[in-house]
């Protein structure tokens, strides 16, 4: 199945197996998902909602079904967490930027590949991907909506009018 990560667990909370869960994208509340899937020993494994709390805008308390205590949490923390492509399809036509990993770019102009989305930068004041190149060059492509020309979220591609030069630096 196709995921993408959304978060990762953080310690126990309490002696009936919730656990702190720090997620960089809320889809799992706005598409009212059962489940998501958690990454235990490189596998991926679906765990659904008995309930879950936000305590703040990137941190919510989860309690799974079958995990009843602080011991079988406690196995859990610091997993990653990922959300199926699937169940996001019919959400509001938005993409979150935890979706968008994994996309590739093209030029919109000329067609041509010009990487994956490895990462989405956050932390300038502009928001950039940080995309890896065929050849195996990094890229930071701004993500501005005057440079997206098209998004096919069926074959996972960012068509971009890229500046002129930008793919040369």
């Amino acid at each position: 199945m196709d995921t993408f990560k959304i978060g990762r667990l953080g310690k126990t909370h309490g002696v009936k197996g919730e656990l702190t869960f720090h997620f960089t994208d809320d889809v799992f509340d706005r598409t009212d998902a059962e489940y998501v899937f958690v990454e235990i020993d490189g596998l991926q494994v679906p765990f659904f909602f008995e309930e879950y709390r936000f305590r703040s805008e990137q941190t919510a308390l989860v309690k799974f079904e079958g995990v009843d205590d602080a011991n079988r949490a406690a196995t859990m923390v610091g997993c990653d967490v990922f959300f199926p492509r699937e169940l996001c399809d019919d959400n509001d036509g938005e993409l979150s930027w935890a979706e968008i990993i994994g996309f590739t770019i093209t030029d919109a102009e000329s067609g041509h590949l010009v990487g994956e989305v490895k990462a989405v930068n956050l932390d300038t004041i502009n928001t950039l991907f940080e995309v890896l190149t065929p050849d195996g060059r990094q890229l930071l492509i701004p993500a501005n909506d005057d440079l997206v020309a098209d998004i096919d979220r069926q074959q996972r591609n960012i068509a971009m009018d890229i500046p002129q030069g930008l793919l040369e630096i």
